[in-house]
């Protein structure tokens, strides 16, 4: 199976990259929220619900990151693709922000939340459109494999009538 119709080495490097970016961006900017919020004497819930959001946005830009080690490694040729399709897979129902939450976040801050979403909404895309391509169609439903040993075990029986 071909992934370069719809992913390449360059496209995973960028994205890569980006994703690497993002991640640091985040870390630091919840890092100081974090620590303002605890100065301020901000209410508890607040700050739960800060703490919430940074582990849900810290954690989608985690599983981008894994996505994209995984499509480095193939591309690299340290893993197969068997390997790539067991693991490589990316979580299609991710919790979504909490907007309550994400309305009492500084504007920065809820750009790298939206960033954060963004970049996983990329992936999965990309992450389906890969996964599209190898998926048995109609005719196809019981794998390829087993369908060559159909088609050889058909081939014979007409030879031998």
């Amino acid at each position: 199976m071909d992934l370069t119709p719809t992913l390449n080495p360059r496209i995973v490097e960028a994205l890569y990259a980006e994703a690497l970016v993002l991640a640091d961006e985040v870390r630091q900017r919840f890092e100081r929220l974090r620590s303002d919020t605890a100065s301020a004497g901000i209410e508890d819930i607040v700050r739960v619900q800060l703490s919430c959001e940074a582990l849900r946005t810290t954690t989608r830009v985690m599983h981008c990151l894994a996505w994209l080690l995984n499509h480095r490694a193939y591309f690299a040729g340290e893993l197969s693709e068997l390997q790539l399709r067991r693991h490589g897979r990316i979580i299609a129902n991710f919790p979504a922000s909490d907007r309550g939450a994400l309305a009492g976040l500084p504007n920065d801050a809820h750009r790298l939340v939206h960033e954060s979403e963004r970049l996983y909404e990329r992936i999965q895309r990309l992450d389906r459109a890969w996964r599209g391509l190898a998926q048995p169609g109609p005719s196809d439903s019981d794998g390829s494999a087993v369908r060559r040993l159909r088609e050889r075990i058909a081939a014979s029986v007409q030879r031998a009538s």
